[in-house]
């Protein structure tokens, strides 16, 4: 059993894009986790996705061994260093607070060239909850524009520390971080067990699956030893197995016979259902149950879309898609639906419009199935003029006017860090989209911090893109969904349908604001115009709501010169050739049914 003294568990939390991976393939190479001939850039994110965006998707954790120089009498230590390096994007803050319910410690890593970000202090936040030890680190000091010392200034502010106590880092080249190896091993904590003997109990911080061994549990290990072959048991879930294989992640799998309290590794449960094994859950031993761990509350989907396959034999396939990605994203959630034009599909939840564009990629990419997607919807508390009260998370089931009594929908809190000079552009940026400033603040140098309110349907609207632009790139944005009562307000709200040749198309359907339905039904009848492709008939595309037509658009019917074969002659000839065609093209409209294609529904949806 490895003495707790000699263990080290922690993890990386920034803002997107401040050099978490970086810094994790730093840790790789000078702890010889991974040798030179193997190294790649964004060694942990494995995923394509992430490498083709320069972003941390999914939390991965891995065990180094770092031997510290030798000290005056000449006795070097070993200890063993469990890293979990996190996600930087909002929509994955969940990630976060997964990972560091299981380590001791973090690195506070800050660009020194954006320096304090609005995610960063939400990080920050959720660090100091848990009572983690937090050690302050600049990174990107070899780039020319790093403003180190402003940046310093910032932490010391927010942290109540000495600039003295932040470390001067580059992932990049490597500067700094045997230094901060060092002071990891100083000052985070090591893990500490609450039961003596060896009756374990481990939390479940994520998992994976594998088709050949079932569900692997990531698990850290709190009291006691799991063994190979022990009978084990999930206390939330009542669930018994056996261990069929445990061990640590450095970073590939490696067997072990036992894992013991403070350290951080896997379980192969062998078990196959999803529902089975739940992130939070608290592993023990089935023949001594211990009391269950302290978890952490489990992600809500905030936005909703439909997913139907482009053909409908692939539907088995797409539910088995969305099995196996759910077993890697805890937060996803899905269940079967069908609608009239485009079929049987399903309902899926999502934590952002980022988490939403990873899934539908993944589907494309790694399952190779084609989609219709609808418009993303956030959910809306409906009441019915006949007393009842329902929760609705679909444009498409959203009750017609006449039947509703009043809409509700969740507001959030936002914080937003900028340059003093764009507050004014930021300030109607934010009435745009209907946010209502609750406080304006110095944060530091010449940086402001505005507190707005705003509903979260409005953020679907590329609300963060837009603050980039009127920012010029220096503004930050941060959100947190409270679902108390009094956070629901009363919205004025519509449905806005789409008809296909005067066909209602589901899929397109939205949930939009009064003040602004005219406006958007004329540009999505345009979107759509431009977007699809065009036939031997005319197609019309009309937007209505409140049982009137709102905006429409016609597109041609393609040309076909059946008369051009013919010469001399009277009119006559032409006349009954272009009789019948026209007769034909009636026919043809009447028994079809228009196919929009599924890239319509996404650029639409974009």
């Amino acid at each position: 059993m490895i003495d707790l003294k000699n263990i080290r568990n922690f993890a990386i939390i920034s803002h997107i894009d401040h050099g978490k991976s970086t810094l994790a393939d730093r840790f790789l190479e000078i702890t010889n986790t991974v040798s030179k001939r193997e190294m790649k850039e964004q060694f942990l994110d494995n995923m394509e996705l992430e490498r083709e965006k320069g972003i941390t998707i999914k939390m991965r954790p891995v065990r180094m061994i770092w031997k510290t120089p030798k000290c005056d009498i000449g006795v070097e230590q070993e200890f063993i260093l469990n890293l979990i390096d996190t996600p930087g994007h909002i929509d994955f803050s969940y990630e976060v607070s997964r990972a560091l319910a299981a380590t001791e410690g973090v690195i506070l890593l800050v660009d020194a060239t954006q320096g304090v970000q609005a995610q960063t202090l939400t990080n920050i936040d959720i660090a100091k909850s848990l009572n983690l030890k937090i050690i302050p680190a600049v990174n990107k000091i070899d780039v020319k524009d790093a403003r180190i010392e402003e940046t310093k200034k910032d932490i010391a502010n927010i942290l109540n520390c000495e600039e003295s106590d932040i470390l001067e880092i580059s992932g990049k080249t490597g500067a700094g971080v045997p230094e901060l190896l060092q002071v990891i091993i100083e000052k985070i904590p090591p893990p500490k067990k609450d039961f003596e003997g060896e009756n374990p109990r481990a939390l479940i911080f994520d998992f994976e699956y594998s088709e050949h061994k079932g569900i692997i549990a990531y698990v850290r290990v709190f009291d006691g030893v799991i063994k190979k072959e022990q009978e084990i048991y999930l206390s939330k879930s009542e669930i018994k197995f056996k261990a069929k294989e445990i061990g640590f992640l450095c970073p590939d799998y490696s067997s072990q016979n036992e894992i013991s309290a403070g350290e951080i590794g896997y379980i192969v449960t062998g078990l196959k259902e999803p529902s089975l094994v739940r992130v939070g859950d608290t592993v023990v031993s089935f023949s001594n149950l211990m009391p269950e761990l302290h978890g952490y509350h489990e992600p809500k989907p905030v936005i909703w879309a439909n997913f139907f396959p482009a053909s409908q034999a692939d539907f088995d396939m797409l539910k088995k898609a969305l099995l196996k990605l759910s077993l890697n994203d805890s937060a996803l959630r899905f269940e079967e639906i069908q609608a009239d034009m485009v079929g049987r599909g399903f309902r899926l939840g999502f934590l952002g419009m980022l988490h939403l564009e990873i899934i539908a990629e993944r589907i494309k990419r790694e399952f190779k199935i084609d989609t219709i997607n609808t418009i993303p919807s956030v959910v809306y508390e409906v009441q019915r003029k006949d007393g009842t009260c329902d929760k609705i998370y679909s444009a498409a089931n959203f009750p017609e006017d006449f039947k509703i009594s009043a809409v509700r929908e969740i507001w959030v809190n936002a914080e937003i860090l900028a340059p003093e000079v764009q507050a004014n552009d930021i300030l109607k940026l934010l009435k745009d989209f209907e946010g209502e400033i609750k406080d304006v603040l110095n944060f530091s140098g010449n940086r402001i911090m505005l507190k707005a309110e705003m509903p979260l349907r409005e953020l679907m609207r590329g609300f963060f893109d837009k603050l980039k632009s009127v920012s010029s790139g220096y503004g930050s944005f941060n959100y947190d969904i409270d679902e108390s009562d009094d956070k629901w307000r009363f919205a004025n709200i519509t449905r806005l349908d789409i008809l296909i040749n005067e066909e209602e198309v589901s899929a397109l359907s939205r949930i939009v604001p009064e003040h602004r339905l005219s406006k958007d039904a004329e540009e999505i009848v345009e979107k759509l115009k431009d977007f699809l492709p065009r036939a031997l008939y005319q197609i019309k595309i009309q937007a209505r709501a409140h049982g009137r037509i709102i905006a429409s658009r016609t597109i041609s019917a393609l040309k076909k010169n059946v008369t051009g074969h013919l010469y001399g002659g009277d009119r006559t000839r032409k006349m009954k050739l272009w009789q019948k065609q026209k007769k034909g093209k009636s026919r043809l409209k009447e028994k079809s049914r228009y196919q929009i294609p599924p890239d319509v529904f996404l650029k639409v949806m974009k």
